[in-house]
């Protein structure tokens, strides 16, 4: 499915955010209100979906089920934007009297809200309870300070390479074993009519593999400082490896969240592809192959059913296995100001349980816990399910953007895709990467760039 996230937010949402939080102070210690016998009072409580991937019958098994545990208390699901997610949320998560009970949020949105204090602290004991070490680790470190978890992963969806395997073959081509004859590769499926690989010169979202398969970062923490490290040896090599292989794409420099699978499909004219390889989540499957009619009688997407056409591989390393790639996906949080925090817990112990973890991974959604992970890689009938096999593959290599309390700043501001964009027109990478150092650290801690 097509998804597509812009961050309506910089560092004045963020700040405003947390002044707005420490005024208000947090939940009380209690839990909320109870009943003589210790349970919480009974209450409606509510949860902030975002965009439609959590589908019908898994919204159905929340309602469900917590009615069912919670008697006399109701859960009511609310679906968010993306687009305005983080603008919605710096307003309603501070005012008690509004605020969501439960909140999903984007994985790189997770650590600004965090430091913000938006979330209510999840105790080692429910940590634990709801999944512990077994938990994504990269996601975890998002929602977590010091050590003290805030945010917990709810899915993930790994990036990999989707591609026209008929193209491939018809040019002699193999499925590439390094990163280095990835690029090779694509560069030889180029023509002046198709892009062997199709790519926008902003898209710093699959980009930034480059830098992570070299070895490189986007920045570190010493003591309380955030530094950004673009100038490190490691990132600039990787830097210039995403510059070389953009050359094999006909998009425009200025081009960013692009629906690749329109050049993969039919094309943009209806017929040839004009792309012969395309990187995006595991849920744009179901953007890809060709139209049918599901059993609503609506025209969509097969999935990718005929395999003599349409093949996804991994990423491969610098010196082959897996790359490690951006992860996308989304954490889940209880809110610092919500009224029913025993509610809201009990919420997430439906969440991170055994049947709802089963229920991600059958809908393809990378579950949680990585106990569930097996069921990715299998179909309904038990055979292997390569897409799955993949997804889990490349999310055990993946990684996330730094976990800086001004990470939302940079990316509502577009820096990124400003520095992406100077790369792919042929700037000069060590010098773009001192630039946007000095621009990015400050915004990083908190401070105007």
């Amino acid at each position: 499915m097509k998804r597509t996230r812009t961050l309506a937010t910089g560092l004045a949402a963020s700040m405003t955010l947390a002044l707005a939080l420490t005024a208000c102070g947090t939940a009380d210690d209690d839990g909320g209100s109870t009943t003589a016998d210790g349970t919480p009072e009974p209450a409606d409580i509510t949860l902030w979906l975002a965009g439609a991937d959590t589908n019908d019958d898994l919204r159905a098994y929340l309602v469900d089920t917590f009615a069912e545990e919670n008697p006399g208390s109701t859960l009511t699901i609310e679906e968010q934007d993306w687009a305005d997610l983080v603008t919605k949320l710096t307003t309603a998560l501070p005012d008690a009297a509004n605020t969501p009970d439960v909140v999903e949020i984007g994985n790189t949105q997770s650590s600004t809200f965090t430091t913000a204090g938006a979330f209510r602290e999840i105790s080692p004991e429910l940590y634990e309870e709801l999944g512990g070490d077994k938990l994504l680790a990269s996601f975890v470190e998002a929602g977590s300070v010091d050590g003290t978890h805030y945010a917990l992963p709810y899915y993930y969806g790994s990036r990999y390479m989707f591609f026209r395997k008929d193209i491939w073959t018809k040019a002699g081509l193999e499925v590439p074993t390094t990163l280095g004859e990835f690029g090779d590769s694509v560069k030889e499926l180029t023509t002046k009519k198709q892009s062997g690989f199709a790519m926008g010169g902003q898209d710093w979202r699959n980009g930034i593999s480059w830098v992570f398969a070299n070895g490189g970062e986007l920045a570190v923490k010493d003591g309380d400082q955030w530094t950004s490290t673009l100038s490190d040896p490691n990132t600039v090599k990787g830097l210039e490896q995403w510059q070389d292989v953009f050359g094999a794409s006909n998009l425009p420099a200025t081009a960013k969240d692009v629906a690749y699978w329109d050049f993969l499909n039919d094309g943009t004219d209806g017929e040839a592809p004009d792309a012969a390889t395309m990187m995006a989540p595991g849920w744009a499957r179901w953007s890809i192959g060709d139209l049918t009619k599901n059993d609503k009688g609506e025209e969509v997407r097969d999935g990718m059913a005929d395999d003599s056409t349409f093949d996804i591989f991994a990423l491969p390393g610098v010196d082959g296995g897996v790359a490690p790639v951006f992860a996308g996906g989304s954490n889940m949080a209880v809110s610092a100001q919500s009224q029913h925090p025993e509610l809201a817990e009990n919420l997430m112990r439906i969440i991170y349980s055994d049947e709802y973890q089963t229920l991600l991974a059958q809908a393809g959604l990378g579950p949680a816990n990585a106990d569930f992970d097996k069921l990715m890689t299998v179909d309904a009938d038990g055979n292997p399910n390569k897409f799955g096999e993949v997804t889990v593959a490349t999310a055990q290599a993946s990684k996330l953007t730094p976990p800086a309390p001004g990470w939302a700043a940079v990316e509502g501001a577009l820096v990124l895709e400003e520095l992406f964009q100077k790369i792919a027109e042929g700037g000069d990478v060590t010098a773009l990467a001192a630039e946007y150092d000095e621009k990015i650290t400050p915004m990083l801690n908190g401070q105007a760039g």
